[in-house]
C-alpha cells in the first residue's frame, strides 16, 4: 500500500498474523484508529476525529504520529564519516556533532534506492531510513561499507514524532531542555530513567521533534505526550497530507530507484564540496550520471502544481498541454486541508516546468486546468533559533 490516505474510515481492526506490529499498537487499538497495512506493518491510517481534523490540528496545535516502522540504524567507527560519505551526494564529513542531515542513497545509474535522515553523533551516526526499504537499505550500507564501520540495526527503538506550533511546549514538560534544540539539530535526553535521543526535524513542514525511545516505554511516553492538553493522536493519512503541502516527497511516489536527485528537484541537499569542482567531487554511485544532470541538467523534473478548479487530481493522472500532448504525470495529489485547494507534485518535460505554466490533468475524461507553482504550498515554520 503506498498511500494510506486512500483508506476508507471504519472501527479499530486487529493485524493480520502476517503483519507487524509496533510497540504503540495497543495503544492505537485503544484509541480507535482505523488500522491498515503499511511497509508491512499494520499502522493506523485515522484516528476517530479522522484526517481532516488531524490534519488541521497538527498545523495549529501539536499532533503525535507513530513512525516506529522506521529503520533506525548505528553507524560507528573512525571510518564512519567518510564510509557513509561514499553512498551518497551529500556532505558527511563536514557535518559538526550534534547536527543532522537529508541525504539519499543511489545506485550506480543514480537512482534514489532511499532516502534517509542522518545525525552525526558524539561517537557514531544514527540514520533514519524509510520502514518500506530498510531491510534492503540495510544490506546495500552492510555490503558497501561494512568492512570499514560497524553498521548495527537498532530494532528495539521505536521512534515517535511530536509536530506542529505546540510540539515544543508539550514536549518541554517531559523532557527539560529540549527547547534549546533548532531545527536539524539532536541530543540526547532521559525521560523515567530511559535514554532518548531527539532531534528537532519532521516530515510536516512544521516546527517538531523526532524522539527515538526504547521500544519498552515507547507506549508510556506516548501515552504521557497525549495527556497534554495540545498534543492528540494522528494517523498516516493527515502524514501525508501534512507532507504534500509542505513539498516533500514520499518515496514510491514521488521518487524510486529510476529517479535521480536531479530530476526530483533536490539539488538542495547536494553540497557544493561534493559537485564538480569541489574538494571531494564525485566518489558516490551514479556520480558521473548526477554531475553531468548537476551541470547540463536533464528532461523532466519534480514540480509543483495548483488545481483552477476544486478537483482533486491523484497520483499517476496523466498531464497534457492544453489541447495537446502529454508533457508528464502526477506522482502525489489531493485536497490539500491548509492549502484549501487541489494540490500536486508531478513530473514533467523540463520545456514545460516553469512556475505559471498552464498544464491540464485528464480526469475521468476531462480536463482539468492546472498551474505550476513553487512548493511549499504551504510555508514552513521550522524553528531555527
Amino acid at each position: 500500500m503506498t498511500d494510506p490516505s486512500s483508506a476508507s474510515p471504519g472501527a479499530a481492526s486487529a493485524a493480520p498474523p502476517s503483519l507487524l506490529h509496533t510497540p504503540l499498537y495497543q495503544l492505537h487499538l485503544e484509541l480507535g484508529a482505523r488500522m491498515v497495512p503499511f511497509a508491512g506493518y499494520s499502522m493506523p491510517v485515522q484516528y476517530p476525529a479522522g484526517l481532516m481534523a488531524e490534519h488541521l490540528h497538527t498545523r495549529q496545535a501539536a499532533g503525535l504520529f507513530d513512525v516506529s516502522h522506521m529503520g533506525q540504524l548505528r553507524i560507528a567507527g573512525a571510518d564512519a564519516a567518510a564510509a557513509l560519505e561514499s553512498l551518497m551526494p551529500v556532505d558527511v564529513i563536514s557535518l559538526a556533532t550534534g547536527r543532522q542531515r537529508y541525504g539519499m542513497l543511489l545506485n550506480e545509474n543514480a537512482g534514489i534506492l532511499d532516502d534517509l535522515m542522518f545525525t552525526r553523533r558524539a561517537t557514531d551516526f544514527l540514520v533514519i531510513v524509510n520502514g518500506a526499504c530498510k531491510a534492503a537499505d540495510t544490506a546495500h550500507i552492510q555490503s558497501h561499507i561494512g568492512t570499514r564501520c560497524q553498521v548495527t540495526s537498532l530494532p528495539d527503538a521505536a521512534l515517535l514524532a511530536l509536530q506542529g506550533p505546540l510540539a515544543a511546549t508539550a514536549l518541554e514538560r517531559l523532557v527539560p531542555g529540549v527547547g534549546g534544540l533548532v531545527f536539524m539539530s539532536g541530543a540526547d535526553f532521559v525521560w523515567q530513567g530511559h535514554d532518548l535521543f531527539i532531534t528537532r526535524s519532521g516530515y510536516t513542514g512544521e516546527d517538531g521533534f523526532e524522539i527515538s525511545v526504547p521500544a519498552l516505554a515507547a507506549q508510556d511516553l506516548a501515552r504521557a505526550l497525549l495527556r497534554e492538553p495540545a498534543v492528540k493522536p494522528v494517523g498516516l493519512g493527515a502524514r501525508n497530507s501534512l507532507r504534500l503541502e509542505a513539498g516533500l516527497c514520499l518515496y514510491g511516489n514521488d521518487i524510486d530507484n529510476g529517479t535521480t536527485p536531479a530530476e526530483a528537484n533536490l539539488l538542495w541537499a547536494v553540497q557544493k564540496v561534493r559537485r564538480n569542482g569541489g574538494a571531494r567531487a564525485g566518489g558516490f554511485p551514479g556520480a558521473q550520471r548526477l554531475l553531468a544532470q548537476i551541470d547540463s541538467g536533464c528532461s523532466r523534473i519534480r514540480v509543483g502544481l495548483r488545481a483552477l478548479e476544486r478537483v482533486p487530481v491523484r497520483d499517476h493522472t496523466a498531464l497534457h498541454l492544453p489541447g495537446g500532448a502529454a508533457v508528464g504525470e502526477v506522482s502525489s495529489g489531493l485536497l490539500g486541508p491548509s492549502a484549501d485547494a487541489p494540490i500536486a507534485m508531478a513530473y514533467v518535460d523540463a520545456a514545460h516546468c516553469a512556475p505559471g505554466t498552464r498544464l491540464d490533468a485528464l480526469v475521468r475524461g476531462k480536463a482539468v486546468p492546472m498551474q505550476v507553482c513553487p512548493m511549499p504550498f504551504v510555508p514552513h515554520r521550522y524553528h531555527r533559533g
